[in-house]
């Protein structure tokens, strides 16, 4: 068993580097303000955009005017629907294949219809950022307003059935026959949960930077998935794909909603065009809200029935969520429940009512978030009505098989997670009665959930070089939001070539470097490390075939078969050389080889198994008695995730996790006006979101384990596994300190004050 601890940088030895706690690679560059990010990007010329967007949210504009706006002081260009270089049209809501989700046309300002509130109806280009928002407000816009539908709860009735949710889920499964297993049931639940309207927010606003030279375009911008950007923008300006280069070597954060171009791209890449000249667009912090998606409002029906001795007999978890009307979103928000627990009959259902604002994106956790906030507390609340430990209630129900697919787990350690979880929390002390512990005028509750999320691998190449020197550069055009990915490819390079990290240089984020999966769903570090590995493994052999054959070669006529690479050197039996003077001697240009691995689906190792990353959450928290106020305490994550590549950027990744699931059980919402269609509070100030003051003791354990199935390194992802069943935990701890049960999220204090028990003094 392995403890995330912070510890000095490790020493490199012949064991290998990875698994070792290695500080970020890009740590310094970022402390030092080196690291350049989209926005921070110059080039001679460059012109500076600003967006004005709709004031109503559905409608057209019957009259827009823009003269004032065109004589203002540096004013360069204002493009509106009249005057915006021709695009193709949007097409229908749905794709025919989930790829042209991402790859599809994202036309901007290239019609009079408005869709939803504060989408882009004018584009201000001048010699300054000032100037062009100056100008912005001197537009005039008159609209005929349409009425729109805006309210989830009032229109569920109108809501149907998609023909797939995110990633090609099935949207509905039925297994056995629910209805008549809940209706004979001893002991059941039925309960209705709401999960609100959430956004991302990333630390990085959107922004680009566009640069015509020729027909060749170039854009910086802030992209998780540098293909599918490459592929959306060239679709939306008509030109082949290889016309467009993206780059994107920093990113401050993305959670998803980076997945995709949006009107800060493509309105900076028409400008462009147009003036010929850079042009620069960030997203402001509002218009963010509006235009760079979101997590949908959900209402979500759980049902669970069981026998006498706690043995699901029937799962059913239905979800309603909104979408919007002219681009359809469907979350997966129940497919985790199809490989949770065993229970021979089952129904899952996705349903989606169409409400006329932005599309729903991928954001942290699509489904496992939102759906076991509400699945994992309708557990607990099962327990407690059966008398039974949540705990102990789960390892009743552990399935042997997958319950849906029938086919063996590549690894499952839920059970051990959740004991190891509850020995370290000190769950033995949790009183099982709600609002019984007491310190002074608080109320004291401990909760668990567990935790799972599918593991993924996507299709990557990379290219590997070395030179004369010894230096090695890995090329992908992966990107790193944050995560720690250029330094888990330096050690992954590191490890296969045996040389030291510091001969290692990672170059990420340019459209031109090998294609990958990019940042996303947790897997990059299984999907561009599986090709990186594979491209070290032929440049070894490239090193080796040359070794073997040359006169200047001190392992002439060696046994390829047992060389080992290690400590810089390569060693065949008795004898070794430097692997750098090697490559001097026998190639002084060095030598240079790709490498790559296909999607996971396409495998057979995945349609054999189910493989999932597991973890349990802990949490304990404190409300007062008076006041209503829920303060954390403590947490405990405890994962069973694959081998674990660096524990240091491991743990980060699960702390931000957990702190996500702080955030959407207490605070955050995002509020949707339902006259008039607009998100109320769209900055920071108003949408709450964790700080330091909100989060309390963390601690995160990794189990040791290895998923032969997964890939060369037996790691799964956990990127976004942290988030996962942590918002339960913190809601079911709130229901122990309290007795008060709140399935409506996030859980304010004015939703517990009224139904606190009072307490005498």
């Amino acid at each position: 068993m392995t403890e995330t601890k912070t510890s000095n940088r490790p020493r490199e030895t012949r064991s290998g580097v990875i698994g070792r706690p290695f500080d970020r690679i890009d740590g310094p560059l970022k402390v030092r303000g080196d690291a350049t990010y989209a926005y921070e990007n110059t080039l001679e010329g460059t012109a500076f955009g600003y967006i004005l967007g709709a004031a109503v949210a559905k409608g057209r504009i019957a009259e827009i005017d823009t003269a004032e706006a065109e004589r203002a002081p540096a004013v360069l260009l204002v493009m509106t629907h009249r005057n915006a270089p021709a695009q193709p049209d949007f097409g229908p809501a749905v794709t025919p294949t989930v790829p042209e989700v991402f790859t599809r046309a994202r036309p901007a300002l290239n019609s009079e219809r408005v869709r939803y509130y504060d989408e882009p109806v004018a584009l201000v280009v001048a010699e300054t950022f000032e100037a062009a928002r100056a100008a912005a407000g001197l537009i005039k816009v008159r609209y005929d307003e349409e009425p729109g539908l805006y309210d989830l709860s009032g229109h569920v009735a109108d809501a149907y059935a998609p023909k797939r949710t995110n990633a090609g889920f099935e949207t509905d499964s039925v297994i056995g026959d629910f209805e008549s297993a809940f209706a004979a049931a001893p002991v059941k639940v039925d309960a209705t949960y709401r999960t609100p309207f959430e956004h991302h927010n990333p630390m990085e606003p959107h922004a680009t930077l566009a640069a015509w030279s020729g027909n060749e375009l170039t854009i910086h911008t802030s992209a998780q998935t540098l293909a599918n950007f490459r592929a959306g923008v060239a679709s939306t300006l008509r030109i082949p794909p290889e016309r467009v280069r993206i780059m994107s070597p920093f990113i401050g954060g993305g959670f998803g909603s980076k997945l995709i171009a949006h009107a800060d791209t493509i309105l900076a890449a028409l400008a462009a065009k147009v003036l010929q000249r850079p042009v620069k667009i960030a997203l402001t912090r509002q218009q963010m809200f509006a235009n760079a998606g979101h997590r949908a409002e959900m209402i979500q029906q759980v049902r669970l029935s069981t026998d006498t001795d706690g043995r699901l007999t029937g799962i059913a978890h239905d979800v309603w969520s909104a979408t919007s009307s002219f681009e359809e979103y469907c979350e997966q928000t129940a497919v985790f429940a199809r490989s949770l627990y065993a229970a021979p009959n089952r129904v899952t259902r996705h349903r989606l009512v169409p409400l006329d604002i932005n599309r729903g994106e991928w954001m942290r956790s699509p489904g496992e978030a939102p759906g076991m906030l509400a699945f994992e507390c309708a557990m607990d609340e099962l327990a407690e009505r059966l008398g039974l430990d949540p705990i102990e209630l789960r390892i009743r129900n552990e399935p042997a098989r997958d319950p849906e697919r029938g086919v063996p787990f590549s690894t499952r350690n839920l059970v051990a997670c959740m004991e190891e979880g509850a020995r370290r929390f000190g769950w033995e002390r949790r009183n099982p009665t709600p609002g019984r512990a007491r310190e002074g005028r608080k109320l004291i509750g401990y909760g668990m959930a567990a935790a799972i999320r599918p593991n993924y691998i996507g299709a990557a190449t990379a290219r590997v070089a070395i030179d004369g020197d010894g230096r090695v550069t890995a090329r992908l055009d992966m990107t790193d939001i944050g995560t720690g990915t250029y330094t888990i490819l330096t050690q992954i390079a590191a490890d296969s070539l045996g040389v030291p990290i510091s001969s290692i240089q990672v170059e990420l984020g340019d459209s031109r470097f090998p294609r990958t999966a990019g940042s996303g769903g947790s897997w990059g570090a299984a999907s561009a490390g599986s090709a990186l590995h594979n491209a070290c493994n032929a440049l070894r052999e490239r090193i080796l075939e040359a070794a073997q054959s040359s006169e200047a070669s001190p392992l002439r006529g060696a046994n390829a078969a047992e060389a080992s690479f290690a400590d810089g050197e390569i060693s065949v039996g008795q004898r070794s050389a430097s692997l750098a003077d090697l490559v001097r001697r026998i190639a002084p240009d060095g030598f240079e080889a790709e490498g790559s691995v296909a999607a996971g689906a396409a495998t057979q190792s995945y349609k054999a198994y189910s493989q999932h990353s597991y973890g349990a959450h802990f949490a304990e928290v404190a409300v007062d008695c008076d006041t209503g106020e829920i303060r954390m305490r403590r947490m405990l994550a405890v994962m069973g995730a694959g081998r674990i590549l660096n524990p240091k950027t491991a743990r980060s990744q699960i702390i931000g996790g957990m702190t996500w699931g702080i955030g959407a059980a207490l605070m955050e919402q995002t509020v949707l006006d339902r006259r008039y269609g607009h998100f109320v509070n769209h900055d920071l100030a108003e949408y709450h979101v964790p700080i330091n003051g909100d989060v309390p003791e963390m601690e995160v354990v990794f189990l040791e384990e290895h998923d032969d199935k997964a890939n060369p390194f037996g790691a799964k992802g956990i990127g976004e596994l942290g988030v996962c069943g942590a918002g339960a935990a913190v809601a079911n701890a709130i229901y122990n300190a309290t007795g008060v049960r709140v399935r409506d999220f996030p859980i304010t204090l004015d939703k517990v004050l009224p139904a606190l028990p009072v307490i005498a003094i």
